[in-house]
C-alpha cells in the first residue's frame, strides 16, 4: 500500500515571518521519497476541484466522487525551494502536467509544519477550482475603488481577479517578506506587478492595518496562520474595525476555513475556528452575512460574504460563466450570535 505523505491543501494566509528569502535548497534532490511514495497534497484542493454545485439542469446538488486518489506519485513532484524562514517552513512545489490529478501543471507555495497550501498557480489556465475562484466573484457586486486583499500569499486571488477585471486596483498585505520573494521568484509576481503598475500595490506590513483613504470598495480576507484563521478574527472587535475600512455599499469575503484545516495548534479545531469566525462576523453584520460552504465527504471550509444578497441574475450576467455556478450557493448565516 502507497504511503501518503499528509501535505494538504487548506486554507491559507498570511504567516509573522521576518526573514528574507535566503538560504534556498533548490532542485528534486531535495524531495526525499521512493518511487511508490505519495503526496496527499489536497484533502482540501481535491475537494474544492469536485465543489458540490447546483446542477443547473435539475437543481440538485451532485454527489460527491467515491473512492478519491488524492494523492500524487512522487515522480510527479519537483520541489523547487525549501527553506526555513524565522517563524516558518516555505516550500515550492511543482506537479508534472503527466500527473493524473486535478493539480497536474500546478506551481504550489506551502507554508507552515502541516504543509498547508497558500498559494496555486496554473501554467495554462487562470481558475483554481477552489475558494480563489469564488474570490474572483466578489469584483461585480462592488461598488467603484480599489479591492484590498488581506494575506496575499504568492497573489492567487489577485492573478485571477487582475486577468478577469483589468482595471481593478488591488492593495495586497502580507507580513511574510519571505512569500513576497518567493512569489516573485516563482510564482511570476514581478511580471504581474510590471504589468499592472498602476493597479497592483503590495505592502509588506500587518493586514489588519490596511487602510485606505475613502475606504476599500471590498476586502478579501485570507488570514492564517500556523495552519489555522488568526485568533482575531475570532473577536468581533476585529471586524467593526474592518467594517470601517469599507466605503459606502463596500464588502468583504471572507475565507473562513473549516473541518479540513489542521492547526499546529491541536487544540485549534479547523471546524470549531470556523464557527467561531462566523459568529464574531454575525455579531457585526448581522442578517449581512452570508456562507458559501465548500464541501465534500467529511471535509469542508466555508467562505463569507458581508453585505445585503445582491441581485442574484444580475450578479451571474456580470460574471464569466465558469463563475456563475457559485451564485446560488449562497446561504444566509444562521449561528447564534
Amino acid at each position: 500500500m502507497d504511503t501518503l505523505i499528509p501535505c494538504q491543501f487548506r486554507p491559507a494566509g498570511s504567516i509573522s515571518i521576518q526573514n528574507t528569502l535566503t538560504p534556498l535548497s533548490i532542485g528534486p534532490q531535495n524531495l526525499q521519497l521512493h518511487g511508490k511514495t505519495k503526496y496527499d497534497l489536497t484533502r482540501f484542493a481535491l475537494r474544492a476541484a469536485k465543489i458540490q454545485q447546483p446542477n443547473l439542469s435539475n437543481g440538485h446538488k451532485n454527489p460527491p466522487a467515491e473512492n478519491d486518489d488524492d494523492g500524487i506519485l512522487a515522480d510527479d513532484v519537483k520541489m523547487l525551494a525549501k527553506f526555513k524562514s524565522r517563524h516558518n517552513y516555505i516550500r515550492v512545489l511543482e506537479v508534472s502536467r503527466r500527473a493524473d490529478h486535478p493539480l497536474a501543471g500546478s506551481r504550489l507555495l506551502l507554508l507552515d509544519n502541516p504543509g498547508n497550501i497558500h498559494s496555486i498557480s496554473f501554467l495554462f489556465k487562470c481558475l483554481t477550482s477552489t475558494y480563489f475562484d469564488v474570490f474572483a466573484t466578489l469584483p461585480p457586486i462592488l461598488p467603484p475603488g480599489p479591492i484590498a486583499i488581506l494575506g496575499f500569499g504568492a497573489g492567487s486571488a489577485a492573478r485571477l481577479i487582475l486577468h478577469l477585471y483589468p482595471e481593478t486596483e488591488i492593495h495586497g498585505y502580507e507580513l511574510d517578506p519571505s512569500v513576497i520573494a518567493v512569489a516573485r521568484e516563482f510564482f511570476g509576481l514581478t511580471k504581474l506587478e510590471k504589468q499592472n503598475q498602476d493597479r497592483l500595490f503590495i505592502y509588506v506590513d500587518d493586514a489588519l492595518n490596511a487602510d485606505y483613504e475613502g475606504g476599500f470598495a471590498g476586502i478579501l480576507v485570507d488570514l492564517f496562520s500556523r495552519g489555522s484563521v488568526i485568533p482575531e478574527l475570532q473577536d468581533s472587535r476585529t471586524w467593526k474595525k474592518l467594517r470601517k475600512r469599507l466605503r459606502k455599499g463596500g464588502r468583504m469575503m471572507v475565507n473562513c476555513g473549516g473541518s479540513c484545516v489542521e492547526s499546529e495548534d491541536p487544540k485549534r479545531d479547523g471546524e470549531s475556528v470556523k464557527e467561531e469566525t462566523l459568529r464574531a462576523m454575525s455579531r457585526v453584520f448581522a442578517d449581512q452575512a452570508f456562507v458559501l460552504n465548500l464541501d465534500h465527504s467529511k471535509e469542508d471550509s466555508a467562505v463569507a460574504l458581508t453585505g445585503p444578497l445582491p441581485d442574484l441574475e444580475a450578479w451571474k450576467k456580470a460574471l464569466p460563466a465558469s463563475l456563475r455556478c457559485y451564485v446560488d450557493m449562497w446561504t444566509p448565516s444562521k449561528l447564534d450570535r
